[in-house]
């Protein structure tokens, strides 16, 4: 079974990368892009086949190690 978790900047969190981009972007004649936030996207393959414990399991992933939760969101898909 497969799983993807999305992992964003929490609003109200500076993102620099995500600037950089808006102002490349910019820079590259793509005018109207008011702003940009970068993020990540992990996919797993898990041995599980029960798709509640799948998700348990990856969110606890996400608490444990993927995710910093002071600052970051996560979204998880179990596919």
């Amino acid at each position: 079974m497969k799983a993807r978790v999305t992992i964003m900047l929490k609003s109200g969190v500076l993102d620099p990368q995500g600037e950089a981009v808006r102002h490349a972007l910019g820079s590259l004649g793509f005018d109207g892009v008011n702003g940009v936030r970068q993020g990540k996207v992990i996919e797993l393959e898990l041995a599980e086949t029960d798709p509640a414990k799948a998700e348990a399991a990856v969110k606890a992933m996400c608490e444990k190690l993927l995710a910093n939760t002071v600052i970051e969101s996560y979204r998880v898909e179990v596919l």
